[in-house]
């Protein structure tokens, strides 16, 4: 497959992926562009290996958190840049609040775990995945992944948790 090939087919499914991690669609864009640019340099190594969308991908997240390290911590407001990304389901008004409760909270998390997060349950990836693709050790996943849940779970709502979930 070549570069050209390869950025019509998953183009999108790039952008989407962005966006999950970086929670700002803007900077998802930015970012998707950046690394394609690098990818294109170095596509006949790329498209070598077994899962050249795998290595993408992960140039992503690694973009993601250079930016973040070269720029101030901002807020990032998940508003409507993630509108589309998570079907609502159900009692429309009431699914619209629950998913923006979620969104601005998952959004108000550090980098590296909101990272883990969309990583673990967006991507699907295994904890030991993750490790691989952030760099890390798979302990560190599991601390970024149990601070990042824990406090999802202190700032819901009640209403939102599951039954016999404790706060």
């Amino acid at each position: 497959m070549t570069f050209e090939e390869f950025v019509a087919v998953r183009l999108a499914a790039l952008v989407r992926y962005a966006t999950v991690v970086t929670w700002d669609a803007d900077l998802a864009e930015d970012i998707v562009q950046n690394v394609l640019v690098r990818a294109q340099a170095r596509w006949e190594r790329i498209q070598r290996l077994d899962a050249p969308e795998r290595y993408v991908q992960r140039m992503l997240v690694n973009e993601f958190l250079s930016w973040r390290r070269r720029r101030a911590a901002r807020t990032i407001h998940a508003g409507d840049a993630l509108e589309g990304l998570l079907a609502p389901q159900g009692d429309a008004t009431g699914q619209y609040d629950d998913r923006d409760a979620v969104m601005r909270l998952i959004g108000a998390l550090p980098p590296r775990q909101r990272a883990v997060i969309a990583l673990r349950f967006y991507a699907d990836r295994s904890v030991d995945e993750i490790a691989d693709e952030l760099g890390c050790r798979v302990s560190t996943v599991r601390t970024h992944l149990l601070r990042a849940l824990t406090t999802l779970r202190t700032s819901l709502p009640s209403a939102l948790l599951p039954t016999g979930e404790p706060r």
